[in-house]
């Protein structure tokens, strides 16, 4: 793990808050616990703290406000009710920091929004202009229009990637249990909390439910993942309770609360952090074994001749997985072709392109600057 950080030295943190903590298990916002999220998200501020607040709860009010005894699964629904919700959740934000004269701004962003280039730059930009004025942005899905992000995200994944976008230090996800135990408190009175693990352990998942609660889209296990993806730029993320008495006020002074997870290497550059932290890929890359023994233990470039087979449609510059032949994914990258030309161009030699194709845009079909490793993850077929 990398050395522990200096709690003076922590200057921008993202703070997630979970569905039940936010509506009190669906017995409408608990604007108590909100109030005084607030009073401690001010009081961090005061001591040179900038904060992003990511919050779940729209979908959970909007249930509550339409008087539905549990969240729905039509799509149409889901969106009504984060339409619905969505004002009530942001009036409960901006009135609370009104009162101690901070001003807050609406962010909403969909996985879409982080996986082009040109609005995952607009919204850093964004985001750190409105960290500049001293406003703390307020950040949720836009599940009003999203699709698959309200069937398969959740905000735990978010504000992982919204620490990637604005270079966070440390990731606060406050959710109803104390941290990450060694076994499902619910079930095993001897269950311990894990004060402190690297983020990269792969074995933390096996400690963990899939199952979310009645409100919400995540379990223990999507919080875990979403510390891994925070780790590769760097930041240290805290699992703890929201519901435990002054929780950030503590944290901000560095006391042992919840679980630490440390990440275990130094932050990527900005380019490779967005690379690693894209959910949405438009195509996939086949690679011969050879291939992807020399992008796992090189890091080198990846050429149209290691490549086996092409999926997808795609164009210059978007996204695509790299897969060996056992199907797992080695890599991620911006592909230099679109896909009727890198079809044309797989197996062959580089000094065939222009044979080929009639040009030549790049010798490489993935250049190294624009590829990054990821961790093992076996894809559908």
């Amino acid at each position: 793990m990398m050395s522990r950080p200096d709690p003076q030295r922590r200057r921008r943190w993202v703070i997630k808050v979970g569905s039940a903590l936010v509506t009190d298990n669906g017995r409408g916002l608990d604007h108590h616990r909100i109030q005084d999220w607030v009073r401690q998200i001010v009081e961090a501020r005061a001591r040179g703290i900038e904060v992003v607040l990511v919050s779940s709860g729209s979908i959970a009010e909007g249930v509550r406000r339409l008087g539905w005894d549990q969240r729905p699964a039509a799509l149409h629904q889901l969106q009504a009710a984060a339409s619905v919700g969505q004002m009530g959740l942001v009036q409960a934000y901006e009135g609370g920091f009104q009162r101690f004269d901070v001003r807050t701004a609406q962010v909403l962003l969909t996985h879409e929004d982080l996986a082009d280039r040109k609005r995952y730059l607009n919204a850093r930009v964004t985001l750190r202009a409105l960290l500049e004025l001293g406003v703390v942005p307020v950040v949720n899905e836009n599940d009003t229009i999203a699709t698959d992000e309200i069937r398969f995200g959740d905000n735990d994944t978010l504000a992982a990637l919204v620490s990637n976008l604005v270079e966070a230090d440390e990731l606060v996800i406050l959710t109803d249990q104390a941290g990450l135990f060694d076994a499902d408190p619910r079930a095993n009175a001897d269950a311990r909390l894990i004060d402190r693990a690297a983020a990269e352990d792969e074995s933390l998942e096996r400690l963990c439910s899939d199952a979310p609660g009645v409100l919400g889209s995540g379990g223990m296990r999507t919080k875990v993942v979403a510390a891994r993806r925070a780790a590769r730029a760097g930041a240290l993320t805290r699992i703890a309770s929201g519901r435990a008495a002054d929780v950030l006020t503590r944290i901000a002074a560095d006391e042992s609360v919840g679980t630490r997870l440390e990440p275990s290497r130094e932050p990527l550059v900005a380019r490779k952090q967005w690379i690693a932290g894209q959910l949405q890929v438009r195509g996939r890359l086949w690679l011969d074994a050879g291939a992807a023994a020399v992008l796992r233990g090189h890091g080198r470039s990846l050429l149209a001749v290691g490549v086996t087979a092409v999926e997808g449609r795609f164009r210059r510059g978007e996204m695509v997985a790299c897969l060996d032949p056992a199907g797992q994914e080695v890599a991620r990258g911006l592909v230099n072709y679109d896909a009727p030309a890198a079809r044309r161009i797989a197996g062959q030699p580089s000094s065939a392109i222009e044979s080929i194709l009639g040009y030549l845009a790049e010798p490489e079909l993935i250049h190294r600057d624009n590829l990054v490793l990821t961790d093992p993850v076996r894809l559908p077929q």
